[in-house]
C-alpha cells in the first residue's frame, strides 16, 4: 500500500488550507521532519511549511522492436482520407490499409536441416492479408507484426496490377460477372454471383518441400483458372478492374 509522505522542504501550505487535511487520519500519516505524530499534536503553525508529494508511474518507452523467427515488422501505409476528387471520406468509408513498408525482419525459418532467410528485405513495399498479424504502435506510427507467409507480394508502384506474388501465391485478374441470366433477364448487383473465373497475371516462385527445395506452382501467367469462390484477398486496380491474390491450393482447375 502506498504511504503518503509530508516533508517540510518543498511547498508552503497556509493555515486557511487546513480544511483540506481534516479528513486525514493523523495516526497513519508520517512526517519526515517530525517523526510519527499522534492525534492532537498538530497545530496551525505546524502546517506553515509542509507539502504533500504525489508519486507518478511512467510507462517504459521502447526504442526498437526485433521480430523473431519468420516474422516481419511492417509500417502500415496511412489510409486515404480523401478521394482523388478531394471529397472527404467518413471513417466508415475508409478501407483498412493492406500495405506498408518492411522496417525489420526476423532471422528466418528452418525447414528440415535447411536454414532459410526471409524472402523480404528491409525497405520493401509489401501487400499483406487483410486480417493478418498483430497491430502495434511504435515510434508514433502504426505497425503490423506478422509472419512472412501472410505477405501476399511486393508492390513497387501505386497500381495493384503490378503486384509480384510471393511464395505459393497466385495473382489473378477476375472475369466480369454475368449481368444477364441465360433467359436474358437483367441481374441486379445484389443478385450477381461472385465470379470465380479469372486470368492468371503473375505467380510466386513456388513452395518449399521438407528438404528446402523449391517446387514450382502448377499454374502459369496467361492461364484461365477456376478458383474457390471466397478465397484470397480482393483488390481494385486503377483501371477499375478487379483482381484477387490467393494461394495456389485455392485454384481448382485450369480452363481451356
Amino acid at each position: 500500500m502506498a504511504t503518503s509522505q509530508l516533508t517540510a522542504s518543498s511547498v508552503t501550505a497556509s493555515t486557511r488550507n487546513l480544511a483540506s487535511l481534516q479528513g486525514l487520519r493523523l495516526s497513519t500519516v508520517k512526517f519526515s521532519s517530525f517523526g510519527t505524530l499522534k492525534p492532537g499534536a498538530l497545530t496551525s503553525r505546524s502546517f506553515k511549511r509542509l507539502v504533500v508529494k504525489a508519486a507518478t508511474v511512467v510507462a517504459p518507452k521502447y526504442t526498437s522492436v526485433k521480430p523473431l523467427g519468420d516474422r516481419v515488422l511492417v509500417k502500415i501505409k496511412e489510409t486515404e482520407e480523401k478521394t482523388e476528387g478531394g471529397i472527404l471520406l467518413p471513417t466508415t468509408a475508409q478501407s483498412k490499409p493492406q500495405g506498408g513498408e518492411v522496417v525489420a525482419v526476423g532471422e528466418g525459418k528452418t525447414i528440415g536441416n535447411t536454414k532459410l532467410e526471409s524472402s523480404v528485405k528491409t525497405g520493401a513495399q509489401v501487400i499483406y492479408s487483410k486480417y493478418a498479424g498483430t497491430e502495434v504502435e511504435f515510434n508514433g506510427a502504426n505497425h503490423l507484426l506478422l509472419k512472412e507467409d501472410d505477405i501476399v507480394g511486393l508492390l513497387e508502384t501505386d497500381d495493384i496490377k503490378d503486384l509480384k506474388p510471393l511464395n505459393n501465391r497466385v495473382f489473378i485478374k477476375v472475369s466480369e460477372a454475368e449481368e444477364k441470366t441465360a433467359g436474358g433477364l437483367l441481374l441486379t448487383e445484389a443478385s450477381k454471383e461472385k465470379p470465380s473465373i479469372g486470368t492468371v497475371i503473375a505467380v510466386g516462385p513456388g513452395t518449399l518441400d521438407e528438404e528446402g527445395n523449391l517446387k514450382p506452382l502448377s499454374v502459369s501467367p496467361g492461364n484461365t483458372v477456376l478458383y474457390s469462390k471466397y478465397a484470397g484477398n480482393d483488390f481494385k486496380g486503377n483501371d477499375g478492374s478487379n483482381y484477387i491474390a490467393l494461394r495456389a491450393s485455392d485454384v481448382m482447375a485450369v480452363l481451356s
